[in-house]
Parts: structure tokens; sequence; C-alpha cells
């Protein structure tokens, strides 16, 4: 004999203050998400602006690069790849080495101070090095005398991220830090940037050591892809809260609908007892 299995019993209406603790949580989300697709669509007209910015700093003319009364106000917004001119003389015995990867594969960036007519240095970025080229011996005729540098200017970079931390006890660095570099090497007055040197031609058609003019201009810029993000977010709460919303309602009309029943039968069942039992 077939078993009887009784209809489980249909979910009624949840109460109002479960109701209402729901929706003030889904209106919460749903702003917040808003709030962070709208903040990276800011970010990202933001980031545009400074691609634009840096071109035309980077196609610009070279200037004089800021002097020491103007160091103080040298910031990344301002100056970060500014086109500028230096003139001084090289202090090679000061050089160090940066570990580095490039389009010419790993080795290191060769950092030199030039020291300038007024007694300060600006750290310069020579260029790349592959490593059997790091010692200066291996690379031919160093400039001598008075020299006129062009670049980019570079703002200090932080010391590294661990375990790539910079080691100033080994002398093994990872980033430009300026400051610690300085200290290191002894170098008093230095400018708070560097200078990223251009390219220099080679008559030979043979690369001049160190590389100069590999500066990789990137700006990461994923806040469309990020707005997106929190808009579908934002968008699949609003959808789930109209879902809800609905299913409450059809489970209040059938809620409804049962006790209508209900008192039929009972109404009907009462006509039997008073016909029954006059």
């Amino acid at each position: 004999m077939a078993q009887r299995h009784d209809a489980a019993p249909e979910r009624g209406p949840r109460s109002v203050a479960l109701r209402v603790v729901l929706g003030i949580c889904a209106l919460c989300l749903f702003a917040g998400f808003i709030a962070l697709g709208t903040w990276q669509v800011e970010r990202r007209g933001w980031k545009l602006d400074l691609i634009e910015r840096v071109a035309q700093r980077v196609r610009a003319p070279a200037v004089d690069a800021p002097g020491f009364a103007a160091w103080p106000q040298v910031s990344t917004a301002d100056d970060e790849y500014r086109h500028v001119r230096l003139t001084g003389t090289f202090e090679h015995d000061r050089e160090t080495w940066v570990q580095a990867t490039t389009e010419r594969g790993s080795g290191f960036w060769v950092l030199t101070p030039l020291r300038q007519a007024d007694g300060r240095s600006v750290f310069v970025n020579r260029g790349f090095v592959p490593p059997e080229l790091r010692e200066r011996s291996s690379r031919g005729d160093e400039p001598a005398g008075q020299v006129v540098v062009t670049g980019l200017l570079r703002m200090s970079e932080p010391s590294g991220v661990f375990p790539r931390r910079n080691d100033p006890a080994a002398d093994r660095w990872y980033a430009r830090d300026l400051p610690a570099i300085a200290a290191k090497r002894g170098v008093a007055d230095a400018a708070p940037y560097f200078v990223d040197a251009e390219a220099e031609p080679s008559a030979a058609g043979e690369p001049v050591w160190p590389v100069a003019g590999l500066t990789v201009i990137a700006f990461h810029n994923s806040h469309l892809v990020y707005a997106l993000t929190w808009y579908a977010l934002a968008l699949m709460v609003a959808l789930g809260a109209g879902y809800a919303v609905r299913e409450e309602r059809r489970a209040g009309r059938r809620r409804a609908q049962g006790r209508h029943g209900e008192n039929a039968s009972s109404a009907r069942g009462d006509d039997t007892d008073a016909a029954t039992h006059p």
C-alpha cells in the first residue's frame, strides 16, 4: 500500500520586523555599491587626466631641473616625468647598482650622483647594465668632466617589499630609495628626486653602457572594470530585493486565501450543524 506523504506547508510572509531589517540591509548594500562604482568612475577620470598630463611633460622640451630652493615643492603630482636638464660632474666612485628587470633582461640600474656647481648633487639613473657589466672597469670609458644630462624627473621610491627590501648594510638595493642610498654613499645635500637619463646615440650602432632611455611609463587603469563590477553588484541587490518583495506578496496572498477558505468551511459546518439539530 502506497504511503501518503503530506506536502510541506508553504511558508507564510515574514514578520514585519524581519522585513524591515532585510530592507535596510539591502538598501545599505545598494547604496554602498553605487557609491563605490561612482568613486571608480571619478578615479578613472583622474587617472586619464594624469596620463595626459604625464604625456605632455614627456613630450615637452627639456627645462632646467628644480634647484635647491625649489626642492621642498617638488612632488609626484606636479613633477613626476618632467623633461629636465642638468649640468654637473659625475662622481663615479659613488655609483650604486639597483637590481632591475627591463626589456633587455635582468641586471642593474646604475645610479650615479651628479655634483653641480653649487656643491649639491642629483642622482642620475644612467641606465641599465647586465650583471657581467656591473663593474665600471668592464664598461670602457666613463663620462669625465662637466656634462649635460637630459632625462625624466623621477621621485624617490620606497625601500621595497619583503623579502626584496633594500639592505643598505649589505649594499643590496631593489628600489631607488634616495635618502638611504645617499646616506650609504656619503652624499650630502642630495636632491629628493633623481633623473632617468635619455638614451645617447651611438655612431657605431653598438649599445653604450649603461643603456639609458628605458623608462617605462605605464599606469594601471582598470577603474572602468571596477566601476562596472560595483554597479553590477548593485543591480543584483536591487533584483534580489525585488524578487524577495514579490515572493512576500505572494506568500501574503496565499495566506489570505487560506484564511478565506477556512472561514468558508467553518461557515458551511455551522450551517450543517444547525440543520441537523433544530
